[in-house]
């Protein structure tokens, strides 16, 4: 089961690769305050000084720390028959540096500097980008550890204000993990209480399940106390455990005490301030136990992580399906588009489009709505006299008689009346037109949005097309209008007596009730009367009329000479205007945001797929 630590730390190198944050790996977070002994318990774990020190924020990048055991310099060389050129018995590498081996330790430590610094600059601030670590050597134990910024409550020198509120979250993040174990490091001689490293654990891992206390600095504890009950787990419930550890002092450091001597007296002080438990603390019990927690840990999580790879594989092999393959024939691709899109534009019209809206009516339907309902209703609402007084109307009868009385109500105040009445049915007709040319308008977008893979994919080209609808649909618009307007004149032309509809309503138009009359500054006759009500009737009869006439032939008009005439010409004038050799590449040209979601979809599909081969390759023997 020990070989499952590498895998994860094949796992992590991979996945860091691309930025990838989809898959939560099993890992050791090791969390504390400021001067808590973080970096003293890592260096003891390791057992070689590497990390950076000094006051305030020293950790200011997380540093996923991996430990790979190899054989010594001895046991290499016999393995390659002899082969001088293995020398190293312990080295370093960085992930942003592959090529490069650190044999000096305090190299290691000069790089994490500059490379911290490289990333957030000399003033203190933190960055949540990882500097990934590998050591190998033959005195660890295989371990993936992170390494996260110390808490700290007060800003120093030039940091950010919100400092502390930036590495809460930046630890939240990482210990949020449900499958991380949290190394929560505290000083013996603080609080246990209030330690920070302990609230921060609770808050996301309350029953302590996935939660390992380390108690640093047990000979600095105040003279006549012990940490006995802390030790024991009397007052921290933690079900991992708690590990005492004995770290260098600062002198210690300063004289350049080494590890192995800083290890044997922590052993010695265990024994005799705490016999009873020497056996079950210390830095080398401390490894053993995160070595093994995290193999089980690792074991624990492989069915959940399995599945989770595989669930993302096939997720981003669709996503880059979607961006489509690089483009091999420009002239066929050009084509397709442009009929896909004719096609879709066409069927919206008819209502065969593949994808049919629910929330709204649109295209074909929305068209029909306007005839029907919009227009339709427009037209009824209109009072064949509005706006016709009786005055009106006998004014016009007595101008139509000139200086001598008539017999007969004149036929001429008739037409003079009914034309001003008909021409109101114009504005309504104009305006179906419109309505009906933004709906084809709107038909554009609602095609493009059902084509937004490869419209997106090519702006340029996205932008031609809505240009050239746009161009067609202005170009029949005035002929359109032109033709509602010469309905109206064409009625106008011709006041029709003899229709037969007329005189069939002109012989019963005495059961018509006409508009309450105007009332005017006189008393009519009974004569004015009759004749003012005769002319109110013929006048409704024959409205009526021509507005039947209308309402059926706007609609025939609309569509013969702007619908049909679209749907009919819209892919020759896409290709008349677009399938040009010079336009070609510039109407093809990707946007950037396509080609880059491109790549990164291709790079986290070649990790996923990499991470699955990596977790299947593990045996079921290996797990136990």
């Amino acid at each position: 089961m020990d070989t499952l630590i590498p895998v994860i730390n094949k796992l992590q190198e991979i996945f860091s690769t691309v930025g990838a944050e989809l898959i939560q790996l099993p890992q050791i977070i090791v969390v504390g305050s400021q001067s808590s002994g973080k970096s003293s318990v890592l260096e003891s774990i390791v057992g070689r000084d590497f990390l950076p020190r000094g006051a305030g924020i020293v950790t200011r990048r997380p540093l996923i720390l991996q430990l790979v055991n190899v054989a010594s310099v001895e046991d290499r060389k016999r393995a390659a028959s002899g082969d001088s050129g293995i020398l190293a018995e312990e080295w370093g590498t960085f992930l942003h540096c592959k090529s490069k081996m650190f044999t000096d330790f305090d190299d290691i430590r000069q790089e994490i500097e500059s490379e911290t610094e490289r990333m957030t600059g000399t003033n203190k601030g933190i960055s949540p980008e990882p500097i990934h670590l590998k050591i190998f050597s033959p005195s660890v134990l295989n371990l993936t550890l992170v390494d996260l910024p110390g808490i700290t409550k007060v800003p120093v020198g030039d940091q950010p204000p919100d400092i502390e509120q930036q590495i809460r979250e930046m630890l939240a993040t990482y210990i949020s993990n449900p499958n991380s174990l949290i190394l929560a490091v505290t000083a013996a001689n603080t609080d246990m209480a209030t330690s920070e490293s302990l609230k921060l654990a609770r808050d996301v891992d309350p029953d302590g399940r996935r939660t390992l206390a380390v108690i640093t600095k047990l000979d600095l504890m105040d003279a006549g106390t012990d940490a006995m009950d802390v030790l024991m787990g009397r007052v921290i419930p933690v079900k991992l455990g708690i590990i005492g550890v004995v770290n260098r002092s600062q002198h210690d450091i300063n004289v350049n005490k080494n590890i192995t001597d800083a290890i044997q007296d922590e052993q010695s002080f265990l024994q005799k301030k705490y016999p009873s438990l020497a056996n079950r603390h210390g830095t080398k019990y401390l490894s053993k136990t995160l070595n093994r927690l995290l193999m089980h840990h690792i074991r624990d999580c492989l069915p959940e992580l399995k599945t989770r790879v595989n669930v993302l594989t096939a997720q981003y092999q669709s996503m880059l399906n979607s961006y489509g393959h690089p483009i091999e024939d420009h002239n066929s691709t050009l084509l397709q588009i442009i009929t896909k899109f004719a096609t879709e534009y066409c069927n919206t019209i008819e209502g065969t489009a593949r994808n049919i809206e629910t929330s709204e009516l649109c295209g074909g339907a929305r068209i029909c709505y306007i005839f029907h309902e919009t227009f339709g209703r427009t037209l009824e609402s209109i009072d064949p006299l509005t706006g016709l007084t009786t005055l009106d109307v006998l004014t016009a009868i007595r101008n139509a008689t000139g200086p001598r009385p008539a017999l007969f109500v004149p036929e001429v105040s008739f037409e003079l009346l009914v034309k001003r009445q008909i021409k109101r049915l114009e504005e309504p007709g104009l305006r179906c037109v419109e309505l009906v040319h933004e709906e084809l308008q709107r038909i554009i977008q609602h095609c493009s949005t059902y084509n937004t893979q490869e419209l997106l994919r090519f702006p340029k080209l996205h932008d031609a097309i809505v240009e050239v609808v746009t161009g067609l649909l202005r170009k029949r618009l005035p002929v359109t209008n032109e033709m509602v307007h010469n309905l109206v004149a064409i009625e106008l032309a011709y006041i029709n007596t003899k229709h037969p509809d007329f005189s069939d309503a002109a012989m019963v138009s005495a059961s018509v009730n006409s508009s309450q009359p105007v009332p005017v500054s006189r008393k009519l006759s009974l004569r004015e009367q009759r004749d003012c009500e005769v002319i109110q009737r013929l006048i409704k009869s024959y409205f009526l009329i021509v507005r039947k006439s209308i309402q059926d032939s706007v609609p025939k008009t609309v569509m013969h000479f702007l619908v049909n005439h679209v749907k009919d010409n819209l892919q020759s004038e896409l290709v008349g205007q677009l399938y040009k050799s010079q336009l070609l590449d510039g109407l093809l040209t990707e946007s950037e945001d396509t080609a880059t979601q491109r790549t990164e979809a291709a790079n986290m599909l070649k990790a996923l797929q990499r991470a699955s081969q990596i977790i299947s390759e593990i045996r079921e023997t290996q797990l136990w």
